[in-house]
């Protein structure tokens, strides 16, 4: 997939650059795997603000995406590739021989007419969805259940591979895009390839709109506000703030949120960070 780039006629389309579209085939979602879409705005159940700058945005309609390829030994052809406004990968229709449609994260490489599978027994070809216990050393992988069963958790963004790098007992060791590494247990699936749209991470917005579009409102920096709206704010001339960066109301941001005594640690060989391991 190529990006497409504007001639710098506006000071917008300057750096401005889309994705190129190339490999979806349909410009309309399949009316049964799709259902409406509210908008939060970032408010909880309560209608309290606990996540700030989100609003606006154009209009979308959910895609239902098969995470859990639990259609065990029946063949299913890609009918279409589509776009998902949802997510920045693209997403297949797939024609199952039973009948039924679903659909699934489209894999870099997969075309319209190829027919894929999952379940026991399954070969590791190009979108079949099998376990990883029989997923062959060093092959790339993606849409990976932590849970047998759960449904696909990791690796689903564009771009998104994993890498099995080693087998022991019951656990297969992974290696994530992140370079952690972690075990997975062997009876959880995952789905041979990369996910597609790989260029999407060198798109450029080129003009705030572009994010009002996508329901991400305007950032004010604490230091350009007064004193009365933020603890940051004031000074004579412009300041750096002279603490560390809080929100409006005192609590410090930019802090680690993952739980130090999270279940799932024990399974992480090595961490994201300094190649540390968290057993």
């Amino acid at each position: 997939m190529a990006l497409k780039k504007f001639r710098p006629v506006t000071a917008a389309s300057r750096f401005r650059s889309v994705s190129g579209f190339e490999e979806v085939t349909r410009s309309s979602p399949e009316k049964s795997l799709v259902e409406g879409l509210s908008k939060a705005s970032g408010r909880n159940q309560g209608g309290r603000i606990t996540s700030r700058r989100r609003g606006g945005g154009h209009k979308r309609r959910f895609r239902k995406i098969d995470f859990k390829r639990d259609k065990a030994g029946v063949p299913g052809r890609v009918a279409e590739i589509e776009y998902d406004p949802n997510r920045s990968a693209r997403i297949a229709l797939i024609h199952y021989a039973d009948g039924e449609k679903r659909y699934i994260l489209h894999p870099r490489g997969l075309a319209v007419g190829d027919i894929i599978l999952s379940g026991p027994g399954v070969e590791a070809n190009l979108g079949n969805n099998v376990a990883l216990g029989s997923v062959p050393l060093g092959t790339t992988v993606h849409c990976v259940e932590l849970e047998p069963g759960k449904g696909a958790q990791m690796g689903r963004s564009a771009g998104a591979a994993v890498q099995v790098i080693a087998k022991e007992g019951p656990y297969v060791t992974l290696r994530l895009p992140s370079t952690e590494v972690r075990q997975v247990r062997s009876d959880c699936t995952a789905t041979i390839g990369q996910v597609g749209n790989v260029d999407h991470e060198l798109i450029r917005s080129g003009k705030a709109g572009r994010s009002r579009w996508l329901g991400r409102r305007p950032k004010v920096r604490g230091v350009a506000m007064n004193p009365v709206d933020h603890p940051l704010g004031g000074g004579e001339g412009r300041t750096s703030g002279g603490r560390p960066p809080v929100s409006p109301w005192g609590g410090a941001e930019g802090k680690k949120t993952r739980k130090r005594k999270k279940k799932s640690n024990r399974y992480i060989v090595r961490g994201r960070r300094r190649g540390k391991s968290t057993k």
